[in-house]
């Protein structure tokens, strides 16, 4: 790993690293948007989007939300991978305001015009896979040029998102190949912080059984995940397809359990990690079981995306923002809390699925708990993201 250089910034302090606005926004987005869908799920309230409002809600947690903590993300860390300077101030203010931007003309697109919010809100990942790949290059860091290519794909999968809503009525495919993409940088990503994370407590704090590193087994691993989402794009159905997927499934249940994660119970931050990352696999198996008729699609999806993207995303924000602002990492009673109600929510979710008598009951309460677990993000690590909280200590490779 490449020793990071930093520049001191002398402008807004949310402008200083790529983590501020992207996790502060999107937590906030998140919230937002749940609470905006439910109504207009139930016919409550009219959108003045082109999309259907299955379609907007789908549309706003996969290629609106997901990459804004993506980019935070990838732009706190690609520091790490090159030894270059962050990207901060007006770059970075630009790609903030055309997120914002995107959000506001796919919300608004039934007056903008579907070209119009197509062009404006795809621009966003094209400007964040042209900015992380010069980075990258320049950097010579060519082994996480498959990051970059992930994006591009996210990308893909948001214009088919737009024309298929526009020339079919419904964006399923759109829908799989983003999904697949986000399965892909969580089971890349979180396959090496997770064990990388957990090593290092362990050796500090717990001696005894480390995980196993990333390896051979992971790329194997990665690999068969790969194929087999790559059927479910194409044959979600397919007996084929559900074969793949439940051996994905089994094999990432394998990698987990390769983890150590059952000796992280003292450290929550750690802990969220693994239980965040476990959603992959039943994912997979809830899919691989959809393929066979066993239980509705939806089931599998949002084990996925209220689940495994869910968790992980507030797993991953929430020890980045401590890191990188020089606070201890541990998680606080709070950040404990955060925990529980995104766990609540997607599991809420699932059952609102596998349980169809109960399921507007079990809807709302993964709303709101949805809500309450990325509004509670928002509130309790906003003043480190604005840079209104005194730094304790240098900064920290949390990404």
């Amino acid at each position: 790993m490449a020793i990071p250089r930093f520049r001191a910034h002398q402008g807004w302090p949310l402008l200083a690293n790529g983590f501020r606005p992207f996790f502060l926004l999107g937590s906030v987005y998140a919230a937002l948007a749940i609470l905006v869908w439910l109504p207009a799920f139930y016919g409550e309230i009219t959108l003045n989007s082109a999309f259907a409002p299955r379609d907007w809600h789908v549309h706003e947690m996969l290629y609106g939300y997901l990459p804004a903590v993506i980019t935070g993300f990838l732009f706190t860390a690609i520091p790490n991978w090159t030894g270059r300077l962050p990207l901060q101030g007006t770059p970075l203010l630009v790609l903030v305001i055309v997120w914002l931007a995107g959000r506001f003309a796919v919300t608004f697109s039934a007056g903008t015009g579907w070209p119009v919010a197509m062009l404006i809100d795809s621009s966003f990942l094209l400007l964040v896979a042209a900015a992380a790949a010069r980075e990258i290059l320049a950097g010579r860091n060519w082994r996480n040029l498959n990051v970059v290519v992930l994006v591009l794909l996210l990308l893909a999968g948001n214009v088919a998102f737009h024309l298929e809503a526009h020339f079919h009525g419904a964006a399923d495919t759109g829908i799989r190949v983003g999904i697949a993409v986000v399965v892909l940088l969580i089971s890349l990503i979180g396959g090496r912080i997770i064990p990388s994370f957990t090593r290092n407590w362990l050796v500090r704090e717990n001696p005894g059984r480390l995980p196993a590193p990333f390896g051979r087994f992971d790329i194997i691993v990665v690999a068969i995940g790969a194929l087999a989402l790559m059927g479910w794009i194409v044959s979600p159905g397919s007996h084929f397809t559900g074969t793949t997927l439940a051996i994905a499934g089994v094999l990432h249940l394998v990698r987990l359990a390769r983890w150590a994660g059952d000796r992280t119970w003292r450290e929550r931050l750690l802990l969220i990690l693994h239980i965040g990352y476990a959603f992959v696999p039943i994912g997979f198996l809830f899919n691989a079981a959809s393929a066979f008729g066993l239980v509705v699609p939806s089931a599998g999806i949002h084990a996925w995306m209220a689940g495994a993207a869910g968790i992980m995303t507030l797993a991953v924000m929430s020890r980045a923002t401590l890191g990188h602002t020089g606070q201890q990492l541990t998680a606080s009673a709070t950040t404990q809390a955060i925990y529980a109600a995104i766990i609540v929510a997607a599991l809420s979710r699932i059952c609102a699925v596998l349980e169809p008598d109960h399921s507007e009951l079990l809807l709302h309460v993964a709303a709101f708990a949805w809500a309450a677990a990325f509004f509670g993000f928002a509130i309790s690590f906003g003043p480190l993201l604005a840079g209104v909280h005194r730094r304790k200590a240098g900064p920290k490779l949390a990404a």
